[in-house]
């Protein structure tokens, strides 16, 4: 996910591990974490600024899923891989199952990843018995982007422990290790933070809790579970600026990561998952309800011509 998947100041993450990229992926590797807000990461640009659009050019769609088909179908294995395992990298608690299971097609335009407590295969984590199910999907060996509006609707669910996130890992991390590649966290949430979520940039000497980023929370109270928002990022060369709904909250460029290499002028892919448990969120306690359900209306990437 992300920093370790973002993060937040007011928590003090241990330094940011590799997410485990699961045997689904063929690449040669290796974990890779989301990981944690700096403390002292800048915030957004003016929030009235609405974001950069490829709009305003001639959009070539370089990447489209609608999620339309069957309820109950699984997700389109042309342009998705389905990870599976556990990860120790973060200390996450679910186990990311194959097949429909654990993600799967409405009937109605979207998709649905549903994180559950339990355990109908027996499977094993790195902490014994596994307690939770859930999926994980990324586009490797499908689908890479340098550079475009990469974007998604989605529904994110609520809950203490509760980690859903959409981001992008360099398509080298198999030769080139994390954070060597590079991570984008384009929206990560922690369940204790409902009217929270992170962008999130991590690179060499920018990793972990080290990554650099920055928080958008709604106005008056909201919470992110009670309705559909469109998450995107803006990326071009040198530059990568991060929007909820529209209203941009932060831009990155090389000059912030302190002299460290800008290791986002290369191929990304696309990943999306939910995950229970871990460093940042935190284990689910008695107030989460299950089952939780991430629902994405569409991941789309365009390109400006």
């Amino acid at each position: 996910m992300t920093v370790h998947s973002p993060h937040h100041a007011v928590r003090r993450l241990p330094k940011r591990r590799r997410r485990t990229l699961y045997a689904a992926l063929s690449l040669v590797c290796c974990s890779v974490v989301m990981t944690a807000l700096p403390a002292g990461a800048s915030a957004a640009p003016d929030p009235h600024t609405a974001a950069p659009s490829t709009n305003s050019r001639t959009a070539a769609v370089a990447f489209a899923d609608e999620f339309d088909g069957p309820a109950g179908s699984a997700v389109d294995g042309g342009k998705w891989l389905t990870e599976t395992g556990d990860n120790v990298s973060n200390h996450e608690r679910q186990y990311y199952t194959a097949g429909n299971s654990n993600a799967a097609l409405d009937g109605q335009g979207n998709l649905v990843i549903t994180a559950r407590k339990e355990n109908p295969g027996n499977y094993q984590c790195w902490y014994g018995t596994c307690e939770y199910t859930s999926s994980r999907l990324n586009t490797s060996g499908k689908f890479t982007a340098t550079y475009g509006h990469v974007e998604s609707r989605m529904k994110i669910p609520r809950g203490q422990g509760i980690w859903p996130a959409f981001w992008m890992l360099g398509a080298d991390i198999g030769s080139v290790g994390w954070p060597n590649s590079g991570e984008i966290d384009i929206m990560e949430n922690v369940g204790f933070e409902p009217g929270t979520v992170h962008g999130t940039l991590h690179g060499p000497g920018y990793s972990g809790s080290g990554g650099i980023g920055a928080g958008y929370t709604l106005p008056g109270g909201a919470a992110f579970a009670d309705d559909f928002h469109t998450f995107a990022v803006d990326w071009a060369p040198d530059s990568i600026t991060w929007s909820v709904d529209g209203t941009v909250y932060q831009r990155r460029t090389p000059a912030d990561l302190n002299g460290n290499p800008w290791v986002f002028d290369k191929p990304f892919f696309l990943i999306l998952n939910l995950a229970v448990g871990g460093y940042w969120p935190g284990d689910p306690d008695g107030s989460t309800s299950f089952p939780q359900q991430l629902v994405v209306d569409y991941v789309r990437v365009t390109t400006a011509d």
